[in-house]
């Protein structure tokens, strides 16, 4: 199964996104979670047309930065209506995208392989908000490899700092 146009599916989830695009759970997010759960994978042996989908739905359906309840569940709600239009997949792949969706911010750690390499993406990259990933609360031992570790979190601190150093730009320009 595959994407139909990855393109097209970013801009329609754009045109739907409530919060700020280039936020902590924007398109940014979800490259890093697609290049975590596809580095993951390549060890795990999931499904990586699960897991690619999941870092483009698994937070397209917040509504806000912080707490969000139900996010996930409406994120693999969402996907299902965009199936055939956006993306194929099989029932079974569609199963496993919208139960990751549905459950990937309840620190779960037990699951289908495919499922708990879309919780660890996701998980590793923490370092975006200033927290770096717990073990206990990884599923995989791809994830738990320090290298991997160590790569994930360099992946989202880089974007932190960028951010920061923005932020800072602007306050600077407001106030000269």
């Amino acid at each position: 199964m595959a994407i139909h146009n990855r393109l097209a599916l970013l801009r329609h989830l754009r045109q739907q996104f409530k919060i700020d695009w280039f936020g902590y759970h924007g398109i940014a997010h979800w490259a890093r979670v697609r290049a975590n759960g596809l580095m993951l994978a390549q060890e795990t042996g999931a499904n990586t047309h699960v897991v690619e989908l999941f870092a483009f739905f698994h937070d397209s359906r917040r509504l806000n930065e912080h707490v969000d309840d139900g996010h996930g569940a409406r994120g693999g709600a969402f996907a299902k209506q965009l199936l055939g239009q956006y993306f194929d997949a099989t029932p079974q792949e569609m199963e496993l995208l919208e139960y990751a969706c549905h459950f990937h911010s309840d620190g779960y750690r037990e699951s289908d392989v495919t499922v708990m390499t879309c919780w660890d993406a996701d998980r590793l990259d923490l370092g975006r908000v200033g927290i770096v990933p717990n073990p206990k609360y990884l599923c995989t031992s791809a994830a738990l490899k320090p290298e991997n570790l160590q790569k994930a979190h360099a992946r989202a601190m880089d974007w932190k700092v960028r951010m920061v150093r923005k932020w800072q730009g602007q306050k600077s320009s407001l106030n000269g």
